[in-house]
């Protein structure tokens, strides 16, 4: 026992000090290349187990055959192990290599494209990730494309919208001026009634300006879906009267809603009077809301005739409206026009519609039926009173 400890001493005496000359050498190379540093780490392990040999073998007084014997065994050895350490650093190499090429195409408009050839399972690992991160910039791309499309639409939409009013204000006004209008009352009634469709386009922008910033302060409060499409009901009506279309709101459960009353009143409001002006005379709007599990679903189904399915993931964009949508006409302007699909006004309601919903951790919703389309939006529904 006593001779191991003695030869223990020795190995770790020799090894120790091959050790600590090999320590400066790694960290001197710690920000040189890998298969440098694997080289070296190699070189250190091959020159303590050489030191620790010899040194036990000259304690224990060997014969210089034996001595030469060991040596040479040991040599071989350190060859062996210092071979398969440069070829193991070229391998990591050539692999951090093919990684850095296929970074280059993150983020390009053919996507990442990972390495042909083998990697470790570190490297391996962070190739999908650089997968995954080029997916999520190519997602983001596109959604930035398709904002910016939006944007445009909106603002070529708004352009039109805000050039035809202003120029029958004008009109209007230069008659009045000139004292040639025939009926200044009825004049005046138009004037404020394009003033009013002018405003609200602007209210329209400033609201979802807000939304899109983030900007929307909510208070959510604990009330009854029923009161709320009672109230949203009670303001379309007018509107229903005057377009001849029969509102229907029966089939609303009093189911409590966590929302902000005001915020989602807005909501049901876009959503009846876009249906309403897409509903042809004598048609039906009708409001539903039921509950599902966590979430309260309110409906409203109008007879459009229905929208294109190619169209239908396009209608919450901002400033998106139907091919046969048009500007409104000013109110007391009746028409015997078909029913039309789309946004109405400057295609910014269901987008205020979808942006206030989301914001209140719900969804929006569209999908064809008999004779027209549902709009559907899921609301966080609060507990039952006394649940």
């Amino acid at each position: 026992m006593k001779d191991l400890l003695l030869i223990a001493a020795f190995a770790a005496l020799g090894a120790g000090a091959a050790g600590l000359l090999g320590w400066p050498v790694v960290r001197l190379l710690r920000r040189r290349s890998v298969a440098l540093s694997l080289f070296a780490v190699a070189a250190v392990a091959v020159l303590a187990m050489t030191a620790g040999t010899v040194s036990v073998a000259q304690a224990m007084f060997l014969s210089d055959h034996d001595l030469g014997v060991v040596i040479t065994v040991t040599c071989m050895a350190a060859v062996v192990s210092l071979v398969t350490a440069a070829l193991l650093g070229r391998q990591v190499v050539a692999g951090s290599r093919a990684l850095a090429a296929a970074a280059r195409t993150v983020g390009s408009d053919t996507g990442f494209a990972a390495p042909a050839q083998p990697l470790g399972s570190e490297l391996a690992q962070l190739s999908a990730e650089l997968a995954a991160t080029s997916a999520r910039l190519a997602e983001s791309r596109q959604r930035e494309q398709a904002l910016e499309h939006s944007r445009r639409e909106l603002i070529a939409w708004i352009s039109h919208d805000l050039r035809t009013p202003l120029a029958g204000l004008r009109a209007m006004a230069e008659a009045l001026e000139d004292g040639v209008a025939e009926d200044p009352a009825r004049y005046l009634v138009r004037i404020r009634t394009e003033v009013d469709r002018l405003t609200g386009m602007v209210d329209d922008l400033f609201e979802l300006s807000r939304i899109q910033a983030g900007a929307l302060t909510l208070s959510p409060s604990r009330v009854s879906v029923y009161d709320l499409v009672g109230d949203a009901i009670a303001g379309a009506s007018p509107l229903a009267i005057e377009r001849g279309v029969r509102l229907e709101g029966g089939r609303v459960a009093p189911e409590p809603v966590d929302v902000d009353g005001r915020e989602i009143t807005r909501v049901l409001a876009n959503l009846l009077v876009n249906a309403i002006r897409c509903t042809p005379e004598d048609g039906v709007v009708a409001v539903a809301a039921r509950r599902e599990a966590d979430e309260v679903l309110v409906s409203v189904t109008d007879g459009c005739g229905g929208i294109p399915e190619p169209d239908l993931p396009r209608v919450f964009e901002t400033g998106w409206r139907g091919g046969a949508a048009r500007t409104p006409r000013p109110a007391g302007v009746r028409t015997v026009a078909g029913p039309h699909h789309g946004d109405t006004g400057a295609g910014l309601g269901l987008a205020i519609v979808r942006g206030i919903v989301e914001a209140h951790a719900g969804r929006a919703t569209v999908r064809n039926v008999a004779g027209g389309c549902c709009f559907e939006i899921a609301l966080p529904a609060g507990a039952a009173v006394g649940g």
